[in-house]
């Protein structure tokens, strides 16, 4: 069975942009920080896409769900992943959308979402209304999620980073997302967010946004003392363990988040590839970030043929994971 980890669906009553156009919403200071495809509301353009490329069930999360304060637009956004359910008996499973910030009106959310509509999980941005993942106020929903043994997926911030030499050049959904999603994984490891939750599943898109290529530099920094921070509140925090234990135990990661051109799979599997010397296959699901990152039929049916095509790792990361986060689908299954 294989299973597309990362899925996007916006409802048609909520999606903007200009009918049947692709188009980029901009935010006040004119830069680019979502894509607005029509594909996002056509359900019936992934199943027709998952029959080709032999994508089995796809997990689906909503851009406007990310980061969303308001009850009643989670609550809209899940009513919809489940009517998806439904309507597509089989091919979908939809995440909890919440908002995480506010601990009552989220923890309500959260107990419909899993007990009524049977959600397996909950997806939040990379930064939540400009704070943190490891900030206090989460608290609540790691402690709920471990105690239901539901999964979190981590995408990245639905908006621009603030800072002015990202206003050019895309830069703001090209590098400042995936910083945002190294950013918020390395400080749960320092603020013991793992430590205190040990049976805390969380999935973060794009191979937690590249982190591995930085954690000889996090493991250097980590010798406070030397660097001068061992006394400096807000930087002197340590993690518990070592980083490669939370790498390779705790932290899953998707293989999405590859951009190119038309008929590029062989670009996706050197994303993959790279990865892979991060983070292990037994910690990587697969994911296509359908239908934004890539989006033609035949470009995914080819990423996926040439995932298939890494053997054992392939493998490993196009079904054997599954069962991680998705025991119940794999049991059916």
């Amino acid at each position: 069975m294989i299973v597309d980890f990362q899925h996007h669906y916006t409802p048609r009553e909520i999606l903007k942009g200009k009918p049947g156009e692709v188009s980029a919403r901009l935010d006040a200071n004119g830069n680019p920080s979502y894509l607005l495809n029509p594909l996002l509301a056509d359900l019936d353009a992934h199943v027709r896409m998952m029959e080709r490329a032999r994508i089995d069930v796809a997990v689906l999360s909503c851009g406007e769900g990310f980061d969303n304060p308001d009850p009643a637009g989670c609550r809209f956004i899940n009513d919809m992943m489940r009517k998806a359910e439904t309507d597509y008996p089989g091919r979908f499973v939809g995440l909890a959308h919440l908002p995480a910030l506010d601990a009552t009106a989220g923890a309500k959310e959260l107990a419909r979402a899993i007990e009524e509509l049977g959600f397996p999980g909950v997806t939040i941005g990379s930064e939540l209304q400009g704070r943190p993942l490891d900030d206090p106020a989460l608290d609540w929903l790691w402690s709920a999620c471990e105690r239901r043994r539901i999964y979190v997926f981590v995408h990245p911030l639905p908006r621009v980073i603030a800072w002015n030499q990202m206003y050019a050049d895309d830069l703001g959904r090209v590098l400042g997302w995936e910083f945002s999603l190294a950013t918020a994984a390395l400080r749960m490891m320092n603020a013991g967010v793992f430590d205190r939750f040990p049976a805390l599943v969380i999935q973060f898109a794009h191979h937690a946004g590249g982190l591995g290529r930085y954690l000889s530099r996090a493991r250097g920094f980590a010798e406070r003392e030397r660097w001068g921070t061992a006394a400096v509140p807000g930087h002197n925090r340590r993690p518990a363990k070592p980083y490669d234990h939370y790498i390779r135990e705790r932290i899953f990661v998707d293989c999405a988040g590859w951009v190119g051109p038309k008929n590029s799979a062989a670009q996706g599997i050197e994303w993959i590839k790279f990865g892979l010397l991060e983070f292990p296959s037994s910690q990587t699901v697969f994911a296509t970030d359908y239908p934004q990152a890539i989006r033609d039929d035949e470009e995914v049916a080819a990423y996926t043929d040439a995932v298939r095509a890494l053997g054992k790792d392939g493998a490993t990361i196009l079904s054997a994971n599954v069962a991680k986060l998705l025991p119940r689908l794999a049991k059916a299954k």
